[in-house]
């Protein structure tokens, strides 16, 4: 029941912010935006997809118990979920699932991106770590960590090539080498 009802609340999150990524898609091209990273992003949507499939297969199959650690584990996943609002509620309109680029805009300098460059990303691994984790479901949570970081290791150079050359990225990033802060994320 508790893996049902976690289940639901992620899947109806995602499903959300795809509403709100095609509204800020819609806001963000009207003023001039455009989309980098095109080719990799079905297969993006594709790893999410597969993980939530093989999430239900693996604990419908495999009928693990909850982890000895669930109540650690829930209490990050808690933490992890408020990052992640943390993350929305501070790009505003520049969040998205997809890579939309403003020529000339400045790049977000506050909320989690005052501490790290892609906290959205870090959000992400975290979950597709803690979700199985939490029900004992370790061939996911070890394919799909693997699987994620490949694709981030796609997706971040991709999302960074294209704030340098359109943004004040370049500009923030240099400024912040010497720092242990780096804030230099628009999306």
């Amino acid at each position: 029941m508790i893996f049902t009802l976690i289940l639901a609340f992620v899947i109806v999150q995602r499903l959300v912010e795809l509403y709100v990524a095609r509204g800020n898609e819609i806001k963000m091209k009207a003023l001039g935006a455009y989309e980098v990273g095109e080719s990799h992003y079905p297969y993006m949507i594709a790893l999410h997809v597969s993980f939530f499939l093989s999430l239900i297969v693996e604990v419908v199959i495999f009928r693990p118990m909850l982890s000895p650690f669930f109540s650690w584990l829930f209490i990050l996943f808690l933490l992890t979920q408020a990052l992640r609002i943390w993350c929305l509620a501070s790009l505003g309109q520049f969040w998205n699932t997809k890579i939309i680029i403003l020529p000339g805009a400045n790049v977000i300098k506050r909320g989690p991106y005052v501490f790290f460059r892609h906290p959205n990303y870090v959000v992400v691994s975290i979950e597709i770590i803690l979700l199985p984790l939490m029900f004992q479901s370790y061939f996911t949570a070890i394919c799909f960590t693997l699987l994620n970081f490949a694709m981030l290791a796609v997706r971040i150079p991709i999302e960074e090539k294209a704030l340098m050359e359109a943004t004040n990225y370049s500009k923030e990033f240099k400024k912040k080498l010497s720092s242990p802060i780096v804030n230099d994320h628009q999306q």
